[in-house]
């Protein structure tokens, strides 16, 4: 387990080297030029040249790639372009509003989830199986923008159940006043493609040859869904969680937006409004090394859930 760690842990520098790369280049040699986009369309000529002194970007691209590099190793992006406020300060402050939104929005997603699609595909072909179909089928084809308007103008304004934006320091007065709203809308979205989705597993896994011979040697029906069947669909179920987790991070920019909650998904995309360029860049890097870290945590997981599992 541990030499399988280290070696995952190896293989994944050269990719984040490529991502770091990739990113350096698109933004140096194929995004606009940053001192004119701050400067304005007013600038003179010699204050678009001042701009580009302080944020160093008359210096040759090597020393820029070396900089940029340094920023990733020790965490320090600078300033915001835009606002001027520390990049890491910006984490910091940001990223515990998406958790309290987005956390509740991937458990709640799962364990509803889960559930109803154990019970249709044991009850494959029945009523209650093409009746959960067909609704989630139509709740796939509405936009979410349309659950949040429907939502906040039925909960926020007629019924005065909830507010409709808003936000404290207090993290229970979050969870208990403005969470709950946006939380049970991303819910009634999310459920229908992973009930979808989870059927289709345990369908899978009843269709295999050792259901039929559990239930020949006379286990009861619960016993073969949940000790057998679902031990079984928990691999590709986990990787559908781990392909999920990589979001909770930047959260829902409609979300975040319309309910205006200071999370990282709306600065993300006030940043990229304002081609802010340090904030996009330490965004862009730090996801990629989620989304490694987070793949990796799914492997192991896997020898967790199934000990039959190799690592290799």
């Amino acid at each position: 387990m541990w030499a399988y760690l280290v070696r995952r842990l190896w293989q994944m520098v050269p990719t984040l080297l490529g991502v770091v790369l990739l990113v350096f280049l698109l933004f140096k040699f194929f995004g606009a030029d940053p001192a004119v986009i701050l400067g304005g369309l007013n600038a003179t000529q010699e204050q678009v040249a001042a701009i580009r002194t302080q944020l160093g970007l008359d210096r040759p691209w090597w020393v820029q790639l070396a900089i940029y590099l340094r920023e990733i190793v020790t965490f320090d992006w600078g300033r915001s372009w835009a606002t001027n406020e520390s990049v890491a300060h910006l984490f910091a402050t940001r990223l515990p509003a998406t958790l309290t939104v987005m956390i509740p929005i991937l458990i709640l997603d799962t364990l509803v989830a889960l559930p109803i699609a154990m019970w249709i595909a044991y009850r494959r072909g029945s009523l209650s199986d093409r009746t959960v179909t067909v609704i989630t089928t139509v709740a796939l084809s509405i936009s979410f923008l349309v659950y949040i308007i429907i939502g906040q103008y039925v909960f926020g304004f007629q019924l005065g159940w909830f507010p409709v934006q808003g936000w404290s320091d207090s993290t229970l007065t979050n969870l208990l006043t403005y969470v709950p709203l946006p939380v049970l809308l991303a819910v009634l979205v999310g459920i229908s493609p992973q009930t979808r989705l989870y059927r289709t597993f345990v369908l899978d896994e009843l269709g295999h040859d050792y259901v039929r011979t559990a239930r020949a040697k006379g286990l009861t029906e619960r016993t073969v869904l949940f000790k057998h069947v679902l031990r079984n669909a928990l691999i590709p179920i986990i990787t559908n969680i781990g392909y999920n987790l990589p979001g909770i991070f930047v959260g829902s920019f409609l979300i975040e937006v319309f309910f205006s909650i200071p999370g990282l998904g709306r600065e993300v995309l006030l940043a990229v409004n304002r081609s802010d360029y340090p904030v996009i860049q330490a965004t862009t890097v730090y996801l990629a090394m989620l989304t490694m870290l987070i793949n990796l945590a799914t492997d192991v997981l896997y020898k967790v859930v199934d000990p039959r599992v190799v690592l290799r």
